[in-house]
């Protein structure tokens, strides 16, 4: 009897021992889901499509970082940023804003470089109602609306105004002005005939709905529009933005941008 309570115990006691060891092999090889890092990249309104294609080939050859983008007018984009938004990388369309937050140290030190640059062009709705040809024809009395981007926050506006008061004809232009809070907003009001003329980017012009507008001609600035890119100091993903940073001037990054027009730096 003694015998027959001893061999049942040893089969509990080893019973007990094989479910737990099963148990812990169990929990051991089940593999533990990598984390996925999100970078909240802002860029200026001009890289909207050319952005939101290197953010997709991004992810995919990077399935552990997701990326979120912001457009808008590169000087709103900076005020964002000095307002405490949680932004990991700053896509400017002008150097100039992104000097303003390196001057109040809110950039990752050795982290800005340029990679791309863009031209400016003079477009009109198709058709070209008001027969201009050229920037000068502007004054025309037959022209009542020329649209460019506010120059205090939209770079593309502030090339214009340059180029204007550099050719002695912002002075007299300037009642005629209407102003888009960014690019993509200037374009809008060529593409729907809103206004008579206006001064976009090389880039958005090419994107225009079909046969909705003309352009008429490249204008010269008085500034090169180049295109930074840095991370934001306060970033808690410099690792990740890095790794953006270095896919956005990669060959892949590089042709992307080329296919929309820019021309890729570095």
């Amino acid at each position: 009897m003694a015998k027959k309570s001893s061999g049942i115990i040893t089969g509990l006691i080893t019973a007990i021992l094989l479910s737990a060891m099963l148990l812990f092999a169990g929990c051991v090889s089940e593999p533990s889901a990598e984390e996925t890092t999100t970078i909240t990249v802002s860029a200026a309104s001009s890289l909207t499509d050319a952005m939101t294609d290197i953010a997709a080939a991004f992810e995919e050859d990077n399935p552990n970082i997701n990326v979120e983008l912001n457009f808008a007018a590169s000087g709103s984009l900076r005020q964002q940023i000095e307002g405490g938004a949680p932004v990991d990388v700053f896509a400017s369309a002008s150097k100039k804003h992104v000097d303003i937050l390196e001057d109040e140290n809110l950039t990752s030190a050795g982290s800005r470089t340029n990679f791309a640059s863009n031209s400016l062009v003079l477009i009109v709705p198709a058709g070209n109602p008001s027969n201009i040809t050229s920037v000068e024809d502007l004054t025309s009395d037959a022209v009542t609306k020329v649209s460019i981007g506010n120059p205090e926050t939209a770079p593309v506006g502030k090339y214009a105004k340059e180029s204007l008061t550099n050719s002695d004809l912002w002075d007299e232009l300037e009642e005629k002005m209407v102003y888009g809070e960014n690019v993509r907003q200037v374009l809008t009001y060529l593409e729907t005939g809103d206004v008579d003329a206006g001064f976009v980017y090389m880039t958005d012009a090419k994107i225009a709905k079909e046969n909705s507008i003309e352009i008429i001609a490249t204008v010269p600035t008085v500034t090169e529009i180049i295109y930074p890119v840095c991370i934001i100091d306060s970033s808690e993903n410099k690792e990740e933005a890095q790794v953006f940073l270095d896919y956005l001037t990669s060959e892949t990054g590089k042709q992307i941008l080329t296919d929309y027009g820019f021309t890729a730096e570095n």
